[in-house]
């Protein structure tokens, strides 16, 4: 297998325990590697000297930092247009679900043809309301069992 399919692959497994064990000694190494500034510099194959900016630098590490802890890991480009499995992917739900979703207008979508394609900010865009109205349902039955114990 070469070595880009095996990155590919770490987005639908879980890292081994060697990827594990060196995604940690990558993190650590880049993380004492890093300027003053926040900057990461490393060498090219010739030696010469190459600077990453901070923000990619903690971009890298994030994800070091992540297949370290055992997780699975998917960069996608915020611009990047998902198929309804990907999507549901990110959502943690079915496919179905996800169409579903899709018909009653919760998520908008482009037609390709017999498919369709969420772009990934209104996917986003979709978790962050979906996220918050969990979080004031959680609040409201913390708010509840606490009125409930105090009579």
């Amino acid at each position: 297998m070469t070595q880009a399919a095996e990155v590919i692959d770490l987005t639908r497994r879980l890292p081994t325990r060697e990827e594990i064990a060196s995604a940690a000694e990558a993190a650590t190494a880049l993380v004492n590697a890093r300027t003053d500034t926040g900057a990461l510099k490393i060498h090219g194959e010739d030696g010469a000297p190459i600077r990453l900016a901070p923000a990619i630098a903690d971009l890298v590490i994030d994800m070091l930092g992540h297949l370290s802890r055992g997780d699975m890991v998917t960069l996608v480009p915020t611009g990047a247009m998902l198929t309804t499995q990907q999507a549901a992917d990110i959502l943690n739900v079915s496919r179905p679900y996800l169409s579903k979703l899709l018909k009653e207008g919760e998520i908008p979508h482009i037609p390709v043809g017999s498919h369709r394609r969420v772009m990934h900010a209104d996917l986003m865009a979709y978790k962050e309301r979906r996220d918050a109205g969990r979080s004031a349902a959680l609040d409201e039955l913390a708010r509840l069992g606490q009125e409930f114990d105090a009579s």
